[in-house]
């Protein structure tokens, strides 16, 4: 096993790409992915789960960030460039599952106080309202970054509304509680692998299972030693059943607390997984040097 801990006192880190963590099965670089992703060669993975920062949602104190942008176009443009890059390391019949949640404009305020709940939700800054769209209007971040991956050549094949029966209180009066992402399912080509079987789910009236449908329930998890809620394990592993085969290698660029890396190990894929975060990376490295042979993790209320 290879393991280097990664130091937030290197003022060069936003430049730096270096592997931090090998062990077998998965693989940890640490870095920007716009800079990782160019030393890969072409078709080395057979899918990419991952979920980017959003836009504007939280400071992760990271010069360069994706989600710091001043504008939800520029934030955009350089998602498309780096799923760009995705997709020509991805295996002709590859597919990406893509997990983003929309923002509402900040009305100018330029900080978030912390919440008690959630400390991880202060923000030192916070961008304009973008030109054109109004104070309180919810922006649409993913459906444009979706149509914008479809203009750059991803065939978009599915829309999935994760659905969070256990979502965090909002103090809104004169909306809803928002209570769901999206998951875009999209491929590389026009023929791609897909494995419906594997993520079949139990019919209503109980005469066998039926094809998955666009609408999953699951809770949202954390735990100790993390401000945030990391991506469900549960959400991953319909991706990877759906996404590969046992054996293949799958791609996160940004790995965060190394969710996507502890599922793979269980299904006996391989996993390469970047972040330019270093806090992240040591609570990826620390989780992955914890994990037993198997993961406790899997949320309550996924049925269907």
């Amino acid at each position: 096993m290879k393991t280097t801990y990664p130091t937030t006192h290197d003022t060069k880190r936003k430049r730096c790409v270096r592997e931090v963590y090998h062990e077998g099965d998965v693989r940890i670089v640490q870095g920007d992915s716009r800079r990782a992703l160019a030393d890969i060669p072409d078709n080395a993975f057979q899918c990419c789960i991952t979920s980017p920062p959003y836009w504007g949602l939280r400071d992760y104190g990271i010069a360069g960030q994706i989600g710091a942008e001043d504008d939800p176009d520029t934030y955009i443009a350089d998602l498309v460039g780096i799923f760009r890059e995705v997709r020509r390391t991805l295996r002709d019949d590859g597919t990406l599952w893509l997990n983003i949640g929309d923002s509402y404009t900040s009305g100018d305020r330029r900080w978030r106080a912390p919440d008690k709940k959630n400390p991880g939700r202060a923000m030192s800054y916070r961008p304009p309202t973008p030109k054109g769209l109004k104070p309180k209007d919810l922006i649409g971040v993913p459906w444009r970054l979706a149509l914008a991956l479809q203009a750059d050549g991803w065939f978009l094949r599915s829309d999935i509304i994760w659905n969070k029966p256990n979502c965090q209180p909002e103090s809104v009066k004169d909306r809803p509680t928002r209570a769901h992402e999206y998951v875009f399912l999209m491929s590389k080509a026009e023929s791609y692998f897909y494995d419906f079987a594997a993520i079949v789910e139990p019919s209503t009236n109980g005469v066998g299972p039926k094809n998955r449908r666009t609408v999953w329930n699951i809770n949202t998890n954390g735990f100790h030693g993390a401000h945030f809620a990391v991506f469900p394990p549960e959400l991953v592993r319909v991706c990877l059943l759906a996404g590969s085969k046992p054996g293949a290698t799958i791609l996160d660029p940004f790995f965060g607390s190394g969710t996507v890396g502890l599922v793979c190990r269980e299904f006996g894929r391989q996993c390469m997984g970047i972040e330019l975060n270093p806090e992240y990376v040591k609570i990826a490295l620390d989780r992955l040097g914890n994990a037993g042979p198997t993961l406790p993790l899997y949320a309550v209320a996924n049925s269907h």
